[in-house]
């Protein structure tokens, strides 16, 4: 039992860890030619190696930007990832998501955003 216990530790010891504030963002109402509205969602690496972001998806769509920090982010270091909606052409009820693929543990993770474009 404690070969299997320290054997689990070093598996984990040696990885990135992506930890979002929180993965979901709501704009509320939102109007088609009020332009752009962008979305932050900040994040720490509480794993003990550098991590780095891949990828952020576009959600599908040419409507939705991603940035997001293409250096690595140190252990105990927070990062932003930023997501821009265009609504222009659009009405009604929207949820988008991104995928967000990193060197982190768990891989893939996912951010969500949601409103309503009015015209």
């Amino acid at each position: 039992m404690l070969l299997a216990l320290a054997t689990l530790s070093a598996a984990a010891k040696g990885k990135a860890q992506i930890t979002f504030d929180t993965t979901a963002h709501d704009f509320g109402t939102i109007k088609e030619n009020g332009g752009k509205v962008s979305a932050v969602y900040t994040f720490t690496n509480t794993g003990d190696e550098p991590l780095t972001i891949i990828t952020v998806t576009n959600g599908g769509c040419g409507c939705t930007k991603p940035d997001f920090p293409k250096a690595p982010i140190a252990p105990g270091k927070k990062g932003e990832i930023k997501i821009t909606f265009q609504p222009k052409g659009r009405s009604g009820e929207f949820n988008r998501s991104v995928k967000v693929k990193t060197n982190a543990e768990s891989g893939r993770k996912t951010l969500t955003f949601n409103g309503v474009i009015v015209p």
